[in-house]
């Protein structure tokens, strides 16, 4: 029975999806958008369940590098699953700047530094091991939606850096144009990558197979884009925001625009899957790519609302919030019953 027990672990550990930390980017951006709202109490029960979430995937991540490298090397040369990995990054800041809204700042510094640093490796590493590195080609047959969260960790590393720049007087500046910096790297990974899986989708067979749930992404890495800029635009006053104050209030609102116009596109595509060709829906780990922009788009669209004062995208944000945390609980407790249907119950 241990042994049976060993090698179910062993197989799960082996199959441990690089994107897994969507889970922890998902609860923590909701705790925040929970706190926004005044729902302290509810807030403060996501946000365990985010470190926990948190420190149980490193945990695993590590075990499953030193016990199954082989897999993990695969992860990393293969372009449909290797941009994954940057949900570290992005799980690592969502997770930070929730712990420094209860006032502990050198929490979000340590995150920040260990991100940032793992951003920089991974933004070298992961396109050139994915992608420039294969002797494969097209590689643009398989962009997908997962190549969307590197600029969600790039926006990500941005909102953490705008998070400590007012309450952190040494190294302001540096904080503002690190914010500034990555916020506008992320801008233009997103046409780039915008650019790589339109062509997957008109130059290459589609079908509902391949409309997994990370296309999400598209419109998360938008709403991350906007939180960043709302937060960069309430920064305090540096030589880099100065000058970049205006437009990227403005393109803020612009790419707003565009993740509510992305949402009932990315609906219909989810009927077209399930209802109309009767994909089966069931529970995978790639959903947490689906709540994690539902609770972004929620929360962006408060903040930007208090940022540049526009009252109708704050109340658009807090009946988004409610859809969020809905599709959170249901994931949640299938993910819960997978496990321990998969892992800890003998199938027959």
């Amino acid at each position: 029975m241990a042994t049976e027990l060993r090698g179910r672990v062993h197989q799960a550990l082996e199959g441990l999806t690089p994107g897994y930390f969507a889970l922890v980017m998902a609860t923590g951006i909701i705790s925040v958008g929970l706190r926004l709202e005044g729902f302290f109490a509810i807030s403060g029960m996501l946000l365990v369940v985010s470190v926990v979430a948190f420190v149980v995937l490193v945990t695993l991540t590590v075990w499953r590098f030193a016990a199954h490298r082989q897999a993990t090397n695969d992860d990393f040369n293969d372009p449909r699953r290797g941009f994954g990995f940057f949900t570290f990054v992005a799980a690592t800041n969502v997770l930070g700047v929730r712990i420094g809204a209860e006032g502990y700042h050198w929490v979000t510094a340590s995150l920040l530094v260990v991100s940032g640093t793992v951003w920089v490796v991974l933004g070298y590493v992961v396109p050139w091991t994915a992608a420039l590195g294969r002797e494969e080609r097209p590689i643009v047959a398989a962009a997908n939606g997962t190549w969307f969260i590197w600029v969600v960790a790039s926006q990500s590393v941005a909102i953490a850096a705008a998070t400590l720049e007012p309450v952190l007087a040494p190294g302001r500046r540096e904080l503002a144009l690190l914010a500034v910096m990555s916020w506008s790297v992320g801008v233009f990974l997103y046409a780039a990558a915008g650019v790589f899986v339109s062509l997957r989708l008109m130059l290459y067979p589609f079908g509902p197979e391949d409309l997994t749930p990370p296309y999400w992404v598209a419109m998360g890495a938008l709403a991350i884009t906007v939180l960043a800029g709302a937060r960069i635009v309430e920064m305090a006053d540096a030589p880099m925001v100065h000058a970049t104050r205006e437009l990227i209030a403005g393109l803020a609102v612009v790419f707003w625009a565009f993740a509510t116009w992305l949402i009932p596109v990315l609906v219909a595509a989810g009927w077209w899957r399930h209802r109309v060709r009767q994909v089966p829906l069931r529970y995978e780990a790639t959903l947490w790519s689906i709540i994690f922009p539902l609770g972004m788009y929620a929360v962006a669209g408060i903040y930007l609302g208090q940022a540049d004062r526009l009252p109708v995208v704050s109340m658009i944000g807090r009946a988004e919030l409610w859809v969020a945390i809905a599709a959170w609980a249901t994931v949640f407790v299938a993910m819960t019953r997978h496990v321990w249907r998969t892992v800890f119950i003998q199938p027959r």
